[in-house]
């Protein structure tokens, strides 16, 4: 049986701590995040958007 390669696990983890670092300080720098905001926004006549229905069930 292979030993498992703790220096790659711990590295991956760096890797995945610096990625959500500089994407918490990308939101930081642009204000809101992007995704947060768009679906409550109104539109255009002033309703909000509307949340697309199960395509499983059907409409009556």
């Amino acid at each position: 049986m292979a030993t498992p390669n703790y220096s790659y696990e711990k590295r991956q983890r760096e890797l995945a701590k610096k990625r959500k670092a500089e994407e918490k300080r990308q939101r930081k720098l642009n204000g809101k995040p992007e995704e947060s905001g768009s679906a409550d926004e109104p539109q255009a006549d002033g309703e909000l958007a509307a949340t697309p229905a199960d395509p499983a069930e059907p409409q009556t």
